[in-house]
């Protein structure tokens, strides 16, 4: 299940997208399986990206898909590419690890084509609030979230670099109880039956697309949507 909407991103048949903190790969290999765009997903976890490249091998991939998928390891803060190599960004579930978002924006931004979109995601206040709330081991596990954003902060650390901010949109509104039984019985967790069958329960939405849990999904995002997502455009070069 993608945080991001493609369509958002105004791609075109051979545009170009990274994928920064692309985790175990679900935007990238959509990217390149659904929508037939080169897709270049990069993290700092060797492990994230090997099981991203097992998974691509599950995809029947079509015979004319003539695009790339492609993984690596980089920090956001020190990409290795051009000044605008990419025709659009993503950036989903990273910000809230990083020691600087602003330093991680700026380089995100500088990768970007003038014109092309940065598409940003982070847990959304409220329902992250809760689960710090919740247990003290959720805020302190390594590699953790060490920030709340609010929704401002984030649609100002893209804007006061110059970025033109185009729309948002929340996502996973059956997501946020789902973490909120796991903060709440963060010790046990891992043999908790609650949490067992809730988690099925997100795996049988996941395969079977059904219509009741579309509709809770469009109620539930506005009130307790886990994630905020925002699009910004990088200005035209003067």
């Amino acid at each position: 299940m993608q945080t991001i909407r493609f369509d958002n991103l105004e791609l075109e048949a051979d545009s170009s997208v990274l994928d920064m903190g692309c985790g175990e790969g679900r935007h990238t290999i959509g990217l390149f399986v659904d929508q037939r765009i080169n897709a270049f997903g990069f993290d700092l976890s060797i492990k994230d990206l090997n099981i991203a490249r097992e998974r691509l091998k599950d995809f029947p991939i079509e015979e004319d898909n003539n695009s790339s998928c492609l993984f690596g390891v980089t920090n956001i803060v020190r990409l290795p590419f051009l000044e605008g190599t990419y025709d659009a960004v993503i950036c989903s579930e990273v910000l809230e690890h990083v020691d600087s978002p602003k330093e991680s924006i700026k380089e995100l931004i500088r990768v970007l084509k003038p014109g092309g979109i940065l598409a940003l995601s982070v847990p959304r206040f409220f329902p992250e609030w809760v689960c710090w709330r919740l247990s003290k081991g959720y805020q302190q596990m390594p590699g953790g979230h060490v920030r709340i954003f609010k929704h401002n902060t984030l649609k100002k650390l893209a804007t006061s670099e110059g970025m033109s901010y185009i729309s948002f949109h929340w996502a996973h509104g059956l997501h946020s109880p789902y973490w909120w039984l796991q903060c709440l019985f963060w010790t046990s967790r891992e043999n908790s039956f609650l949490i067992k069958q809730y988690h099925k329960f997100l795996v049988w939405d996941l395969m079977k697309k059904p219509l009741l849990t579309r509709v809770l999904e469009f109620i539930l995002q506005p009130l307790i949507g886990k994630s905020v997502v925002m699009y910004f455009r990088k200005p035209l070069n003067d």
